[in-house]
């Protein structure tokens, strides 16, 4: 008989055990005194969507520490009443995917309704809200998400002077509104655009619903600039509107520049926004921006034109389609860019804001820009010059033979690190939780066509897409401990399937299926269709595990450890905390003392994981799927470090729905807060 192995696991305060197996957890106990709080360290904000406008995810704080992370537990709950699940009035489900901010003593968060809320960080009492009355009649092809807010402190104001909006909050809309507030109070800013706000839809072309055309991630402030991309929905048509990156004055409003996403090669005109002259179909930035203040640096990860499954007719607009473009901030002018992915018609869109760090080799510290992406393959370049700092090989992958379409001979591969998730799927490889379930996948398998990782879809015959849409990476990024030298990554590994229809079998073969996904793609010869490779039971075909966190040594690109990211906890019909590894969306945090934070798998947990080793040290249950990057800060030398986290679910990966914002700290030493 094999011996039982006990393994302490902590969960929110409870001490739990795994017998026999390490993924089987029960819970056997709680309790425990507390030990006392170390208030020596350092005090920190949180300024920004990625705590720097680099998006690094890094926090110099050490009060919660891999050795007192287990005794973490709630310290305060805030619902924000914005909710939907896509049915009644709200048509769009959604998605609580935001990062909340804290600057001057004050949090800041917005609701996938896009009311902006501002907190007590240290009680989670309201101070005020802001409504900006956004439409949810609306069909939002990436439902109603917002992921944050950003800030801007007018230098030119004394601390002193009760000016208005001597602190502006920007938040941008699921509708495509920009609006700047008054940190104050809340109050829309009257000098900027129309009484706060600046209608984004105009000039992008017509969009054929409400919905086609939003914004869903923080705007980025450069300087005296506020700056926005867009969202529009996939694999609707040709001319979809324009994937323009713009520049508007913080102050005023006024539009300082736009970055139109047209080739530099001449485009016939019909392909053009009347109004404006931007090029319609173009790639779109639906990620967050990351700025250089000090190089006067903006740096933007591109989607991949429309549509996303044919490149026949994309008239020359996969030029800066799904890279990483390096634009001077100030005139929105090319300063680099690399493209992770040539004639993309996988949907592989750069997902994810660049990561600015510092990368230290022979002495020196190199100023880098780590970007993750959907493949599992982190890139790293220098961010001045644009150079690779692993080499990069242009490798031959398979060709499309569809008629009309021609695909890239080659892709790029960096040397190092390696792919964080396999690139390759054999029918050895096929899972199932029973031989028959296996068996059903295997038949899937056999009947779709695949060469390995960037085989082009077929026409009718289902192509693996592997890894598939989703990711790798999506965006929730990556975290960078600039001390430890080591990126923090999350990825999910899962297999699609996707395929080409004939614009006259179409609408037949979209009837014959519901339940699939389709894409018109009108304007081209061919539909498309796409879903996950699942099996009877409604689990992934491909193998466990299906979400992993890794660390990557960013000297050397070697993989330090990669480990099982959640369980099925809240899958499942009978709750079992199997550690598989699932699916995730959402990013981690690092902090000095040596922990990743991370929520984002499609359980109903925060992590706590020690930086140096990938041990899971602690987990605290959520009152709804944590699809959301935490944040954390501590604002006062005799205050507590709190560790923060949007637990709202996620509509299209059917997470717990919820509209919870959930602070996580140390308890006193008497046991109550």
């Amino acid at each position: 008989m094999k011996s039982k192995t006990v393994r302490p696991v902590v969960s929110a305060g409870c001490l739990s055990v795994a017998f026999a197996y390490p993924w089987l957890v029960l819970v056997t106990g709680c309790g425990g005194a507390p030990a006392p709080i170390d208030y020596s360290g350092p005090t920190a904000e949180w300024v920004d969507y990625g705590n720097t406008a680099g998006g690094d995810r890094y926090s110099p704080l050490t009060q919660i520490t891999p050795q007192n992370v287990e005794q973490l537990e709630i310290a305060w709950t805030y619902h924000t009443g914005d909710v939907s699940d896509g049915r009644g009035e709200v048509r769009s489900g959604s998605t609580f995917e935001a990062t909340p901010i804290l600057v001057d003593g004050t949090m800041y968060v917005c609701t996938p309704f896009n009311r902006v809320i501002a907190l007590d960080p240290e009680t989670g009492e309201e101070r005020w809200t802001y409504d900006p009355k956004t439409d949810l009649s609306g069909s939002y092809g990436n439902q109603l998400v917002c992921r944050g807010v950003s800030t801007w402190l007018d230098p030119g104001v004394e601390e002193t002077e009760s000016a208005p909006c001597r602190r502006r909050i920007f938040t941008a809309t699921n509708d495509a509104r920009l609006i700047a507030l008054d940190a104050a109070d809340g109050a829309p800013c009257e000098d900027f655009g129309a009484a706060g706000v600046i209608d984004l839809n105009a000039g992008v072309g017509e969009a054929l619903w409400l919905g086609e055309y939003q914004v869903t991630s923080p705007p980025a402030i450069a300087g005296e600039l506020v700056i926005v991309g867009s969202a529009v929905a996939d694999n609707v048509r040709l001319d979809a509107p324009s994937g323009v990156v713009r520049a508007y004055d913080v102050r005023s409003g006024e539009l300082r520049w736009a970055w139109d996403l047209a080739p530099p090669m001449e485009v016939p005109d019909a392909l053009y926004a009347a109004e404006t002259g931007y090029m319609l179909g173009t790639p779109n930035v639906w990620a967050p921006f990351s700025v250089d203040e000090e190089r006067d640096l903006l740096f933007v990860p591109t989607g991949n034109p429309t549509p996303d499954y044919y490149a026949g007719q994309r008239n020359g607009s996969d030029y800066y389609g799904s890279s990483v473009v390096a634009l001077r901030a100030s005139t929105g002018e090319v300063v680099w860019h690399f493209q992770t992915v040539h004639n993309d018609v996988w949907d592989y869109d750069v997902p994810a804001q660049p990561t600015l760090t510092n990368i230290q080799r022979e002495g020196r510290a190199i100023p880098a820009v780590v970007q993750a992406t959907k493949m599992g393959i982190l890139f790293t370049f220098d961010r001045v010059t644009g150079e690779p700092l692993f080499p990069i090989e242009e490798r031959p992958v398979p060709q499309s033979t569809v008629p009309g379409e021609k695909t890239s001979p080659t892709q790029p591969f960096p040397v190092k690190p390696p792919p964080l998730v396999p690139h390759e799927l054999s029918l050895d490889d096929v899972w199932g939780l029973t031989p028959w379930d296996r068996k059903g996948c295997r038949r899937k398998l056999e009947a779709a066509h695949y060469e390995g990782i960037y085989t082009p879809p077929e026409l009718r015959q289902g192509t693996i897409n592997y890894p598939g849409t989703a990711g790798g990476s999506n965006w929730g990024g990556v975290a960078v401990d600039p001390e430890r030298q080591v990126v923090i990554a999350n990825v999910m590994n899962l297999a699609w399937v996707v395929s080409l229809v004939p614009a006259d079998e179409f609408d037949e073969t979209r009837r014959a299926n519901p339940g699939v996904e389709f894409g018109p793609q009108r304007g081209t010869p061919y539909g498309m269709r796409r879903e996950m490779l699942m099996s009877t039971f409604d689990l992934p075909c491909n193998p466990p595990p299906w979400g992993t966190l890794a660390s990557v040594d960013l000297g050397t690109g070697d993989i330090l450890w990669q480990v099982k990211l959640g369980t099925i906890r809240d899958l499942a019909p009978i709750p079992i905390a199997l550690k598989v590894g699932v699916p995730s969306l959402g990013g981690p945090i690092v902090t000095a003392s040596g922990l990743v934070f991370i929520g984002a798998a499609v359980d109903d947990y925060l992590r706590a994981f020690d930086t140096e080793t990938g041990e899971e040290l602690w987990r605290g249950r959520l009152p709804a799927g944590g699809q959301a990057t935490p944040m954390t800060y501590r604002i006062s030398e005799t205050g507590k470090q709190y560790v923060v986290i949007a637990a709202g679910g996620h509509g299209r990966a059917e997470t717990t729905l919820g509209d919870a914002i959930v602070a996580f700290a140390l308890p006193d030493e008497s046991g109550t807060d």
